[in-house]
């Protein structure tokens, strides 16, 4: 049987905060336990520093070389797998396991920031390009992170695109569009790129027709106050859903005519595969990663609000658009973003490493 040793440092898939991290860790280790592979948990120790504080990232360090004595003495694995590592977040832990223990080690979703090289995440950057220097396989999720790893890669090291995924084997039956118009949006409340997207959904919706339409919002957080603000001069059209879990953000994208997130600066999102698995058409403005999870054409101009609202106007105004985008949008996930495709895309590589393992 192969032993897969899994590890998230920035989040771990039992975290009880809902986000995209996490659903995506939950199925990576889904779609690794093929054939037998046996994939464990093996640390929830995190290395996320948000603030780039010298003294916790000493703190963060201590704890790492700690983990990683107690990981050795466990051993037994084939395989380390580690998923997201990145300046705020590096991966501390496994990288000195898989020296120790010999086994080869892989990174999903991994990312170099060379701006980072200075300032007060230098060292947890350094860290982070250590740890893929070591890995004998990178699976990036955007083209983005690509061209950075290339420019770094060592010879022989393999680097292959992973499109983002949702776990499950097939889609869900085909939502029905709500008699009446529906936006659905949902985001952590939180103070930057969050806020930001908030921000250039609230300036869209002052562009779209007087016409009867209403808006949920998903999510929670420590800027709510401020989200709240944004969307006070719709009055009675917003309602707020609060944080939901898996079960109630299915039924709020089975009850909207569309989802829209901007998604200043996101890495790509889970909540576009999740509403348009559903048949909810799913909107963004075109950043590299709300863009590449969805099908070609559909993400607007970034900061062009007017067309942002002209998109969503079509949306919830020509029910036959509508129909269509939710057929393309289902086809999308079809074609490469359920689980059956990632597992295939990573075993076409993790196979060979792992030849010779009883």
């Amino acid at each position: 049987m192969t032993r897969i040793a899994f590890y998230a440092p920035m989040k771990s898939p039992n975290h009880a905060v809902p986000s995209g991290d996490r659903e995506m860790a939950r199925g990576l280790m889904a779609a690794l336990a093929r054939d037998g592979a046996e994939v464990a948990l093996v640390s929830e120790f995190q290395t996320r520093d948000g603030r780039g504080d010298a003294d916790a990232q000493a703190r963060i360090k201590a704890g790492a070389r700690d983990e990683v004595l107690r990981l050795t003495a466990t051993g037994g694995w084939d395989l380390w797998v580690t998923y997201h590592n990145y300046y705020k977040a590096p991966d501390l832990v496994g990288p000195a396991v898989s020296a120790e223990l010999g086994i080869p080690y892989v990174i999903v979703e991994p990312s170099r920031a060379d701006k980072r090289l200075t300032g007060p995440w230098a060292d947890f950057e350094r860290a982070a390009g250590a740890a893929c220097d070591t890995a004998s396989v990178l699976f990036h999720l955007t083209q983005e992170d690509r061209e950075v790893l290339a420019r770094h890669a060592r010879p022989n090291q393999v680097i292959r695109h992973l499109a983002p995924f949702l776990n499950m084997e097939t889609l869900p039956d085909a939502q029905t569009a709500p008699l009446q118009p529906v936006i659905l949006t949902a985001g952590m409340m939180r103070h930057r790129d969050k806020l930001a997207s908030y921000e250039r959904l609230a300036e869209a919706l002052t562009r779209l027709p007087d016409e009867e339409w209403s808006l949920h919002v998903a999510g929670d957080g420590p800027a709510r106050a401020e989200v709240e603000a944004l969307f006070q001069p719709f009055g009675g059209k917003v309602r707020w859903l609060g944080q939901l879990d898996r079960a109630g953000m299915q039924a709020a994208y089975r009850n909207a005519t569309c989802f829209v997130w901007p998604g200043v600066n996101e890495a790509f999102g889970m909540v576009y595969l999740e509403a348009q698995a559903q048949g909810c058409p799913a909107l963004a403005e075109a950043y590299p990663g709300p863009a590449s999870v969805m099908p070609a054409g559909t993400a607007t101009q970034v900061g062009d609000a007017t067309a942002l609202a002209a998109a969503i106007t079509r949306l919830i105004a020509e029910p036959t658009h509508r129909q269509n985008a939710a057929v393309r949008a289902r086809k999308f996930m079809e074609d490469g973003h359920l689980i059956t495709a990632a597992r295939q895309t990573l075993w076409s590589e993790l196979s060979s490493l792992l030849k010779g393992v009883a």
